[in-house]
């Protein structure tokens, strides 16, 4: 599971890697559903590291090393380009720094 989760699947669920599809798709379908605007998505760490790894383009089996602490925020943005990453784990208190510049 840990050297090589892309090809784990837990027993009677689904695979790391559907985990990813599941959660990128449904982020998609949120950013298509309200264009320009800020989208909240709460989550387990596992799924917001999948979707942090589809981000930077960061293979699943690597994902692992992505730090996800609870109650803390990881903030992306979506646009028409490429995914931009503008912070991962803030366990700060001000939120306004997670605006891009």
């Amino acid at each position: 599971m840990q050297q090589a989760p892309s090809r784990f699947r837990f027993p009677g669920g689904e695979s790391f890697a559907e985990m990813q599809l599941r959660i990128t798709s449904g982020i998609d379908a949120l950013v298509a559903d309200h264009p320009g605007e800020t989208i909240v998505v709460v989550s387990h760490a596992d799924p917001i590291k999948a979707a942090v790894a589809q981000a930077l383009g960061t293979p699943l089996d690597l994902f692992q090393r992505i730090v996800i602490s609870p109650c803390s925020v990881t903030a992306v943005l979506y646009g028409t380009g490429a995914p931009v990453v503008l912070a991962t784990n803030s366990t700060g208190d001000d939120l306004k720094s997670l605006v891009p510049s």
